[in-house]
């Protein structure tokens, strides 16, 4: 019964295939099909998609013996989604540029990114010599050697098992292709890499620990982990290699860079290894006296650390001088006064009843300092203005409060319990107080 059921399942397969000449739409063929003489640009009429063989069977004019359209079977990934003969002309100019274009890749492990940045998701990695197909040009983010940008443009790409993403020029060698499939222009890469390009990447730059890069692409800078001075940098003129990280300082004398392996490199003399990822982005394998080895993730960074420490700071000071203009004398019926000075201290009366909720530690005075120095999630930020962070005499933790500046005070929510990463308040506690306080 299993294989009379295979036998009429095909035969049904059979007969659909023949009774269906209406066309589903047209598309545009993104891949050569040098055997029917197709290229990159041309439009094909559709007839059947089939999301099981992962093929659309297509109408080639003239491919029959007897010179009349044949239907035959081409990968999903090699065309556009079918549409309207008129809107397939309109998608073919996006295409126009380089329907004819492919390209080899000359870097080992060159990744293809979900958009035009380095620092996007990977989408693939790319082998050397491979060969993809180019799209069309894109708009994206300049690629950095140190504090050059490097030469190229952002390209769409296409790969022979039907992975799109984007990849950038640098380190591809373009080239066309033919109907019938022959290179035109190919540059073979005949020369070995060397490594001293990227020896000079990782010679002229400066490079920091990876979380910096996260906390300045999000806005939110943690002041207190940034550290300019960490960071792993070879002084050209001086001839030393300076290493620092949180509880490793090191200082070499310098004599050199040696190529290991693909994309790896040892510094001479020195317990350091460095494995490149991408431009702007190595991993730092340094072993100690222990012997045991120990990774660091380090980036190039753009911006002026010292100057983005600085401009944190002067916006955490505005902050708090927008609630003493605001303020900066504040009541409320249940839970005392509190009052803020210009030199980020506070007194805070009578809130004996936040003792009794275990949110102030019976040990607590009535003054202390605050501050600010937690961010909000984006959720968060639309109900709220911002989290206070007061540290009070004799309580040896502190006490975090939500805080919204409203018309005629401003309301405190505790945060003891909530979702907090990388210094951002992520949720609310479970089981917020909540206290207003009126201007005094």
């Amino acid at each position: 019964m299993k294989k009379i059921s295979i036998v009429v399942l095909a035969l049904l397969g059979a007969l659909l295939f023949s009774s269906c000449s209406g066309v589903m739409g047209y598309s545009v063929l993104l891949w050569n099909v040098p055997e029917y003489g197709l290229e990159g640009g041309d439009i094909v009429p559709v007839y059947i998609k089939s999301n099981i063989s992962h093929v659309y069977v297509i109408g080639v004019s003239g491919a029959s013996a007897e010179g009349k359209t044949q239907k035959v079977e081409v990968p999903l990934w090699k065309l556009t989604e079918p549409e309207k003969k008129g809107k397939a002309y309109k998608t073919a100019q996006k295409y126009t540029e380089y329907a004819h274009s492919y390209a080899s890749v000359v870097l080992d492990g060159l990744p293809m990114r979900a958009e035009p940045v380095n620092t996007a998701k990977q989408v693939y990695r790319l082998r050397k010599n491979e060969s993809i197909k180019v799209l069309y040009k894109g708009k994206g983010q300049a690629v950095m050697a140190g504090k050059n940008a490097l030469q190229g443009e952002w390209l769409r790409v296409l790969t022979s098992d039907g992975t799109v993403g984007w990849c950038f020029s640098y380190n591809l060698r373009l080239y066309e292709m033919d109907k019938d499939g022959q290179r035109i222009g190919a540059e073979e890469i005949e020369k070995e890499d060397d490594g001293s390009e990227a020896i000079e990447t990782l010679l002229t730059a400066v490079w920091y620990p990876e979380s910096y890069k996260g906390m300045i692409d999000s806005g939110r800078i943690d002041v207190d982990k940034i550290n300019p001075s960490y960071m792993f940098h070879l002084d050209q003129e001086s001839k030393k290699l300076y290493f620092n990280m949180p509880k490793l300082y090191q200082v070499w004398d310098f004599n050199g860079v040696t190529k290991t392996g693909d994309g790896q490199y040892k510094i001479n003399d020195v317990p350091i290894v460095l494995t490149v990822r991408r431009n702007d982005f190595v991993v730092v394998r340094y072993t100690g006296e222990s012997g045991k080895p120990e990774d660091f993730n380090l980036v190039t960074i753009q911006q002026n650390l010292g100057e983005l420490v600085s401009a944190e700071r002067e916006r955490r000071t505005a902050v708090y001088k927008k609630i003493l203009a605001f303020g900066p004398n504040f009541k409320s019926a249940a839970y005392g006064t509190l009052d803020f000075a210009e030199d980020n201290t506070f007194t805070w009366n009578n809130n004996r009843q936040l003792v009794s909720s275990s949110i102030i530690q019976q040990s607590a005075r009535n003054r202390g300092t605050v501050t600010v120095k937690y961010f909000l999630s984006k959720s968060l930020s639309q109900n709220y203005d911002g989290i206070l962070t007061f540290n009070f005499d004799g309580m040896d933790k502190e006490v975090n409060f939500l805080y919204k500046i409203e018309e005629k005070g401003i309301k405190f929510e505790t945060a003891i319990g909530a979702g907090m990463r990388n210094n951002i308040i992520m949720e609310r506690s479970m089981s917020p107080i909540t206290i207003f306080f009126t201007k005094n």
